[in-house]
């Protein structure tokens, strides 16, 4: 998480093995540093409620000269929030000589609506372009991982996701030494072939002159196993449909990031409010069988007493677990 869980909701996942990031609601990001931000490849924006939303101007001020796009995925209207972002800006330095900054905006619900795309090098001015084919639930999908979402009633539309990571393939270098094979680029294309699942029998080429069975490799090099789930959910009204859709984009999550607003005691302000409170946070966590629940966007009534929603939270999830 950026921020502790009485601030501004953000969570930065960074990629160990690569120069990307991604950025999970986009409210206060300044304790993110500068190249931290450049590492973002894609925000996912749950709503663009100020505290989930303000941080844009940020993350634009240190990609604006980057060459790379950002990619930014919202609810039902988020192109038009991302607009009159740019809007606000006088923009009549940018021309054809400026570095090729481009941002991607996509809306969601329940599947990916509408795309569109804002250049530096004609003052971002929107353009709307096609959208990617994905399948319903799903907003970004690659090699290694896909993104899939799900859309809560917190009086405006407002997106959960989970990132599921597709297999897990780890390299053994002893085994690698023993088949006398070296390291190169052909072993990202050998992970990729296991993660689609291709058969032993394949054929890995490892350069014009060698090649090895993904069997062999299998065997003797690769070591795979499931991948990791991680899902954040935030912003929600505590109805029964709401819940079940929190239940099932964090199935078997390894990690939930849950918000966790309002006490037990409170919750016909929970209820009035549109959020979650401590118990339901737990209940959903159990029912979706996570391994671990991290709770957060606290109201700051609590703000004397910390431990009170982690607690109840808690209580709630070892409790329906043990029953």
């Amino acid at each position: 998480m950026i921020n502790d869980p009485f601030s501004d909701p953000g969570l930065f996942l960074n990629f160990r093995f690569g120069r990307r990031a991604l950025l999970f609601d986009l409210g206060d990001i300044s304790p993110l540093s500068p190249r931290e931000v450049l590492r973002i490849s894609h925000a996912f924006v749950s709503h663009t409620h100020v505290d989930h939303f303000s941080g844009f101007d940020r993350l634009l001020r240190f990609c604006l000269h980057r060459e790379p796009p950002l990619h930014l995925i919202g609810p039902r209207e988020f192109g038009s929030r991302v607009t009159a972002k740019l809007a606000a800006y006088t923009w009549n330095l940018l021309d054809e000589t400026s570095v090729d900054f481009v941002i991607l905006a996509d809306e969601f619900d329940e599947h990916i609506l509408r795309r569109f795309r804002f250049a530096a090098r004609n003052a971002f001015t929107r353009e709307e372009v096609d959208p990617p084919q994905l399948p319903p639930g799903v907003v970004l999908t690659e090699n290694q991982f896909v993104i899939e979402a799900a859309v809560f009633d917190h009086g405006v539309p407002c997106l959960g996701f989970a990132l599921q990571e597709r297999r897990s393939v780890n390299v053994w270098r002893n085994g690698l030494t023993q088949l006398g094979l070296p390291v190169g680029p052909w072993l990202d294309a050998a992970k990729r072939a296991v993660r689609r699942g291709d058969p032993d029998d394949s054929t890995i080429i490892i350069d014009a002159e060698h090649t090895v069975s993904l069997g062999d490799l299998r065997k003797h090099a690769l070591q795979v196993a499931p991948g990791q789930r991680i899902a954040y959910v935030v912003d929600m009204a505590g109805l029964d449909a709401n819940i079940e859709r929190a239940v099932r984009l964090s199935r078997e999550a390894d990690q939930l990031f849950i918000e966790a607003t309002f006490a037990e005691e409170d919750t016909a302000i929970a209820a009035q409010r549109l959020h979650l409170t401590a118990p339901l946070a737990g209940e959903i966590a159990r029912r979706a069988g996570v391994r671990q629940v991290i709770p957060f966007h606290f109201s700051p009534r609590y703000v004397d007493r910390p431990e009170m929603i982690p607690d109840q939270v808690n209580a709630a999830f070892r409790e329906t677990k043990a029953g």
